[in-house]
């Protein structure tokens, strides 16, 4: 069979595929049998191992279990269910560890962590009033998830009802759902994995189907609990199995640095005896009152992180060095390889990372490489075995121009005074490569995220002419995409909900949404409470106010040269200026709301100086911030109060508060203050 006939007979099972699929899961009427319904999947995933330019996003391969039914209802989760951010080797967890001690102000860190095996499941929560199980949530985004109550209970082990002495009023329990690998054996031929094994099974339709798949579970976490009776995490865990849910054997309570690395060597050592699969240990601090003081970011718990496994390293060929362009005008450097498997993944990129990465190791097309992938990281190449080289070998010649055609630039960072290690267009959306990407992440989790538009359906409108800037998104042609290959009317009714849900966004999401080099997600939360409104926002389109605007920001702490240099240049960008005011002119942009508005130091400035004794300066501005009160990082009229640390505070800046006849409070008042 010629490419065209492989691919025509491809889409045909995919459509077929989906025809299946709609008839079951939406009209409740199966039109094949269970066994013919698997080798239509079957015969789909075979085609694409065999044929590797095949693909498609409503291949079983490309989906975790099925699509979410309509009888499924979206609840919001009583406490975001947040993510964990990463280590992969001990000085990641140094780091770790001297984040907690420096928020909390704690030279000697010697303090308990809780840690158990991070098995790769699919999430879920149960909710019990007064010892009743009443609800059961998918993870969802985080912030909404879907009820998954009856499927939940088909497992078996999950109390329905808990009895015992002390039990909260509410109870949130937070654990993984899984399928243990002798299980998996049995039932491997219908899926892909055991992980998109345990999710399609809890979002069938019928409770039934799920019965029939060997899901377990075990209980990590809590989110609401009323009241609190516990003071640490090992203390809950350990109640909670007195209650009757599973919990994992191998949940430890670890001291230091030394005692996590001895555990982590431990359990990575008999990973391949477990039943499930396991990626690495969760450690978090087990003092619950530490906990609540750490908080969190925008993402992920200070509290907490997930150490992973070593990396899976393996040995191959560079085919090819291509030029890569990301939504900040970085040029990364990729390596196309021999397709070799790494940690149960086929790879065939790379990453290089930057022009002075490929010099320092001397990477040249045809060499033998060793590559490794740790967690989900893209894959990265060690080294080069340079007694393999060929000897007309020639080095790599880096580009001084973007894929667009112009010029490159490495810029001079303003606070160190160094050159970046990363090359740069500095077009923006004049770049066309540079504009794809930024619509990429604007349509990210983090940012609109809009559900079934991803970075495939970005690419393929794009090569139709559909979508060049932001705005396009919401003005789809939705006639258009009807008469695309794999677009039926589900699917597109499915797109336009979600682009229009998310035409309502908040200050802060927009902001960090456009894509400013150096604005992040904590960086535009500072911003939008300045801001206050995206109508002052758009004062940055005007250059005098643009000015004036700037050098207010120096007032806000967390905002610094680097910040406001990256805004100057973003906005110095007329192209820039005309694609941002088209999407908030086809948007809602909800006003900066502090979420705390009756807190002690509502609608107060706020400035520390000096070092405290009991807390870091970091959880200061968290107390603050948790009391309505908005953080600054200058002296000037605006100040309502400075707070002088018993840690070296500066003179001049008391002096200065005094001058202007700025309140000004010493530590013990501030604990006053606080009633802590």
């Amino acid at each position: 069979m010629h490419r065209k006939e492989i691919e025509k007979d491809y889409l045909k099972k995919i459509n077929e595929l989906k025809k299946y699929d709609e008839a079951y899961f939406k009209k409740d009427s199966p039109i094949i049998s269970d066994k013919d319904y698997d080798i239509c999947k079957q015969k789909i995933i075979e085609l694409e191992k065999k044929y590797k330019y095949l693909d498609h996003k409503d291949s079983p391969s490309q989906k975790v279990g099925y699509e979410a039914s309509n009888k499924f209802k979206k609840v919001k989760h009583l406490k975001p269910m947040l993510s964990l951010s990463n280590a992969f080797e001990k000085e990641d967890m140094k780091v770790f560890l001297s984040k907690i001690g420096n928020f909390l102000n704690i030279k000697d860190l010697n303090i308990e962590f809780s840690s158990e095996p991070k098995i790769d499941g699919i999430s879920a929560t149960l909710i019990y009033e007064d010892g009743l199980l009443i609800r059961g949530l998918s993870r969802g985004d985080g912030v909404i998830g879907e009820d998954i109550l009856q499927n939940l209970k088909t497992i078996e082990n999950i109390p329905k009802k808990i009895s015992g002495n002390n039990i909260p009023k509410i109870l949130e329990i937070r654990g993984e759902i899984y399928i243990g690998k002798k299980d998996f054996e049995t039932i491997k031929d219908n899926f892909a994995n055991p992980r998109n094994a345990a999710g399609g099974s809890l979002r069938q339709k019928d409770p039934k189907e799920t019965a029939k798949i060997p899901l377990k579970y075990f209980a990590y976490g809590f989110g609401v609990i009323q009241p609190m009776i516990f003071k640490t995490q090992s203390e809950f865990i350990s109640k909670i199995k007195q209650w009757g849910f599973l919990t994992n054997p191998y949940n430890q309570v670890v001291k230091n640095l030394e005692e996590i690395e001895k555990q982590h060597k431990l359990i990575e050592e008999i990973r391949s005896t477990l039943d499930y699969d396991i990626d690495g240990l969760v450690y978090k601090v087990n003092n619950l009152e530490l906990q609540s003081r750490l908080g969190s970011t925008s993402n992920s718990p200070r509290w907490a992180t997930a150490y992973k496994f070593s990396s899976e390293k393996a040995t191959t060929k560079i085919l090819d060095i291509i030029i890569q362009v990301g939504r900040t005008g970085a040029i990364t450097p990729v390596a196309k390889v021999e397709p070799v498997t790494v940690g149960g993944v086929v790879v065939s990129n790379a990453t290089l990372h930057n022009e002075d990465e490929i010099k320092r190791k001397d990477i040249r097309i045809g060499d033998i490489i060793t590559i490794q992938r740790a967690g989900d990281v893209i894959p990265q190449v060690v080294s080069v075995d340079k007694l393999k080289r060929n000897k007309n070998s020639i080095k790599y010649i880096f580009p001084e121009k973007c894929l667009c055609g112009s010029k490159t630039k490495k810029e001079i960072s303003t606070s160190t005074n160094k050159e970046d290690a990363v090359r740069r267009c500095t077009r923006g959306y004049e770049c066309s490569f540079t504009a794809r990407e930024k619509l990429k992440h604007i349509v990210s989790k983090e940012a609109f995220n809009i559900e079934g538009l991803g970075k495939k359906v970005i690419d393929q409108f794009w090569d139709l002419k559909l979508i060049r800037i932001p705005s396009d998104i919401f003005k789809l042609n939705y006639r258009t995409i009807d008469k695309l290959e794999g677009w039926g009317p589900l699917s597109i009714k499915n797109l336009k909900n979600a682009i229009d849900k998310a035409k309502t966004i908040s200050l802060n999401r927009f902001i960090y949404s456009i894509g400013i080099r150096h604005i992040g997600q904590e960086n535009a939360k500072i911003l939008s409470g300045f801001f206050k409104s995206v109508d002052k926002f758009s004062l940055l389109f005007s250059k005098t106010k643009r000015k004036e605007l700037l050098s207010n920001l120096s007032d806000l702490d967390g905002i610094g040269s680097t910040q406001a240099q990256s805004i100057e240049n973003f906005f110095l960008n007329i192209k820039n200026i005309e694609v941002v005011k088209s999407l908030i002119e086809v948007l809602k942009i909800e006003d900066f709301k502090n979420l705390n508005k009756k807190g002690k130091f509502s609608n107060k400035n706020l400035m520390f100086t000096g070092g405290f004794e009991k807390i870091s300066r970091s959880e200061a501005k968290a107390l603050a911030e948790d009391n309505g009160g908005k953080v600054l990082g200058t002296i000037s009229k605006k100040l309502d109060m400075l707070v002088v640390g018993a840690s070296k505070p500066t003179k001049r800046k008391i002096d200065k508060a005094k001058e202007l006849k700025i309140k000004v409070i010493h530590e013990k008042d501030w604990y006053k203050l606080l009633n802590i």
